[in-house]
């Protein structure tokens, strides 16, 4: 049953004021210690109470993370935002299980909270092999559970069972959000820009071709521009596209014989800036959903932020690799 928006905006109106905005920013200012007691008296993931040492601020993210998760639950405007949102986490920890199972290790570590499927299901029904429990809640990550155990019979490609996984992902939030001209803009960006990134970072055309996700808008002709010697022709081919800035960071970086960092900030933010820009235009169910990626924003930087610090980079290194927020 969808929820009272203007009700769910009130709750979010409040909650709002515990965002930690500009702190951010200055967190990468202090040292590692400075900031972690900062994040403390903030409150952020129950400060004190849930983490006393520098090393435990991956608890506090965690502890953050699980009340977005709550909170989604019980305001979700409606059931295709609750599993647009959560049901990335399902096909995570479908991977990581048969994964896991496949190469005899334990999957606790690689596993994320449960989505909208309870991780015992999902570890049962990898156990005995039938997934027809996780295919009464989710078919297309049902599918795929058994499109990548009967793969993994005949091969030994872990690296394809993610890629399986991936696309069913993609394929079932594009199902879901037909009909949701917001949700469908953010999938299909996200598509682009990581075939983008697929292309860049393969050695031949053919082999991501392989690799791209499904429901992207940029044409595989125009993604194997990316390949020919000639860079103008794909700078031309992408010059009156959305992604004409992005491509031209790929580029960059691929020139200096760097990682694309730059480009997988702009995509990695993407939702966040998308609301953004029209902050003050929000309608119906989109405040909610600015809400929920600037929460996940937030706590991706603060991870980012202890990460670059003990690591002993520079403010200046550190203030680059956030996302937006």
């Amino acid at each position: 049953m969808a929820l009272d928006v203007g009700y769910t905006n009130g709750v979010i109106a409040t909650r709002e004021k515990y965002l930690l905005k500009e702190k951010i920013s200055r967190l990468c200012e202090l040292s590692a210690e400075e900031a972690f007691r900062a994040l403390l008296e903030s409150g952020f993931g129950g400060g004190a109470e849930t983490a006393t040492d520098v090393y435990d601020y991956e608890k506090l993210v965690a502890a953050e993370e699980a009340k977005l998760d709550e909170f989604i639950r019980e305001y979700a405007p409606s059931e295709i935002e609750k599993a647009y949102l959560l049901a990335p986490r399902d096909f995570h920890n479908a991977k990581a299980l048969i994964k896991a199972a496949y190469l005899q290790t334990d999957a606790t570590r690689m596993l994320s909270p449960a989505g909208l499927v309870l991780v015992e299901t999902l570890s049962a029904c990898v156990a005995s092999g039938d997934f027809a429990p996780i295919k009464e809640q989710n078919a297309a990550l049902g599918a795929a559970c058994e499109e990548a155990t009967e793969y993994l019979k005949e091969n030994e490609n872990g690296a394809k069972v993610g890629e399986i996984f991936e696309g069913a992902l993609y394929k079932y939030l594009w199902t879901l959000s037909k009909k949701r001209k917001d949700l469908k803009k953010l999938l299909q960006a996200k598509a682009d820009m990581t075939n983008i990134l697929i292309a860049f970072r393969a050695t031949s055309a053919e082999e991501a071709e392989e690799k791209y996700l499904p429901v992207g808008s940029v044409s595989k002709k125009s993604l194997a521009l990316l390949f020919d010697e000639n860079t103008e022709k794909a700078e031309n081919a992408f010059a009156k596209t959305p992604y004409k800035a992005f491509v031209e960071k790929c580029y960059a970086a691929k020139e200096k014989g760097l990682p694309p960092t730059e480009a997988e900030k702009i995509r990695d933010g993407y939702e966040t800036a998308f609301f953004a820009e029209r902050k003050y235009e929000l309608e119906k169910s989109e405040p909610f959903l600015y809400y929920v990626y600037r929460r996940r924003a937030e706590s991706a930087n603060v991870r980012i932020v202890f990460v670059c610090l003990l690591a002993g980079l520079s403010e200046h290194d550190v203030k680059n690799r956030l996302r937006a927020w």
